[in-house]
Order: structure tokens, then C-alpha cells, then sequence
């Protein structure tokens, strides 16, 4: 037969279970999860850099890669994969590269305080052409080449300045008659006479618009952009 119990027994039953929630709460808030602690490797001597972290790039690995790739007798990669991703041909990339170190101090590769190689004149210039090439961010080609954001902003800053330095006198000047004649000519046996060359035109926001010519200069996304036009010859001549 059931019998209902006393009244103490369930006071006691209630208290035993108050102090075990309270108890439960107690180690829910006190709870640590643990620690897992990776397995000790032998790692690299790291070098300090000016922010106070490390630098574990491993720049001579990354000249070595990109050598072993590219610029080797074997290369890994064969003519046609460099010019699909450096946008040229390989004499034409050692050009300009060549060029640029002679006129810029900043790409000819010296020791640090540690004595440590810097980098290479191909990484810094690999890493301006990428970024031109492909549009990339500065950080986009640390995973590769091994250069930092700052550094690759810089090397792209000083390439492009190079370049103008180097080429401009032969590559930026007015076409004289000579050419413009030689030029005709040739689109005329193409079957295109009185043409210099083809055009293409691209749209540039013009941020510092005055407001009252906004509106002559808006396009359809209402914002005012100027026509930058070239023209390019058969042999690539802009």
C-alpha cells in the first residue's frame, strides 16, 4: 500500500536538491575548458621585426621557389605559362627588371643588420607585376613571393616609377611623321587605309568634379566619370 511521505523526509528531498543546482550553477560559471597544447617542434630562429613581431617568411625560400619556377636553365613552368601569368615574355620581363635595379638603388638585393639577404630584385618586381596583371591587393602575394603588404605597395610605387624613368624618353614621345607614315601604310596593306589605329576608350570617376559641371560630366550611374582614350597600333604601339 502506497503511503504518502512525511513532511520532513520531503523538506530534506527539496534541500538536497537546492544544494545540487546550486552546485551545478557553481561549476557551469566555473568552468575552464582545457588547454591542448600543440606538440614542441624545432622551429627556425626567428628574427624581431620593428613592430615587435616576428619575421618568418623565409625570404630565400621564396627567391628560391620563384627562381626554380621561372628563371632557372629547367624551369618548372615552361614559356607559355609565364608570359599567361606575367603578361609578357620572359626576356622582355628580365628587361625591364634589369633596368629598373640599374636606376633604383632600392631594388638591388643587400644584407639587413642581421646579415641577413634582403629581397631579390625578382621578388619586388614579380610582385609589382602580379599585382598590375591581375589587379591584386598588396597582401595577395605574400603567400608566394614572401613580401609583405608595406613592401610590395612600395616596390609597385617604385616599379611603375622606374619604368617611366627608364622607357619614357623612347616610349612616351609624340609619333613624328616618320612613324605616323610608316604606320598608315601598314593598316592600308591590311586593308584599313587612313587609320592610325584601333581605339578603346575606358571611364574614370572624376571624384574632385566641380558641382556646377556634375552634370555635364554625370554618366547613367549619376556620377561624374572622364573618357580616357588610346590608341594602339598592330605591333602594340599606344
Amino acid at each position: 500500500m502506497y503511503s504518502r511521505p512525511s513532511s520532513s523526509s520531503s523538506s530534506s528531498s527539496s534541500s538536497s536538491n537546492t544544494e545540487e543546482y546550486d552546485q551545478l550553477v557553481d561549476e557551469l560559471f566555473t568552468y575552464q575548458p582545457p588547454t591542448f597544447l600543440m606538440p614542441q617542434t624545432q622551429s627556425q630562429p626567428t628574427t624581431k621585426t620593428p613592430r615587435g613581431g616576428t619575421d618568418r617568411r623565409d625570404r630565400e625560400m621564396g627567391h628560391a621557389r620563384l627562381f626554380n619556377d621561372y628563371f632557372s636553365d629547367n624551369p618548372m613552368y615552361d614559356t607559355n605559362q609565364f608570359r599567361r601569368r606575367f603578361r609578357m615574355q620572359r626576356p622582355l620581363f628580365l628587361r625591364i627588371m634589369n633596368k629598373v635595379v640599374e636606376g633604383d638603388v632600392y631594388f638591388q638585393q643587400r644584407r639587413d643588420t642581421a646579415g641577413r639577404l634582403g629581397l631579390s630584385p625578382l621578388q619586388k618586381c614579380t610582385a609589382a607585376i602580379r599585382m598590375l596583371a591581375y589587379d591584386l591587393a598588396a597582401d595577395a602575394v605574400d603567400e608566394y613571393v614572401r613580401i609583405s603588404q608595406s613592401t610590395a605597395r612600395v616596390s609597385l610605387q617604385r616599379f611603375c616609377a622606374g619604368v617611366i624613368d627608364q622607357f619614357g624618353t623612347e616610349y612616351l614621345r609624340n609619333p613624328i611623321t616618320d612613324h605616323l607614315a610608316r604606320i598608315l601604310h601598314q593598316n592600308e596593306l591590311r586593308g584599313f587605309p587612313g587609320m592610325i589605329g584601333s581605339i578603346d576608350c575606358m571611364r574614370w570617376e572624376w571624384k574632385n568634379c566641380p558641382t556646377a559641371w556634375n552634370a555635364q560630366y554625370a554618366g547613367r550611374n549619376k556620377k561624374a566619370t572622364l573618357i580616357l582614350e588610346a590608341v594602339a597600333d598592330q605591333d602594340l604601339w599606344i
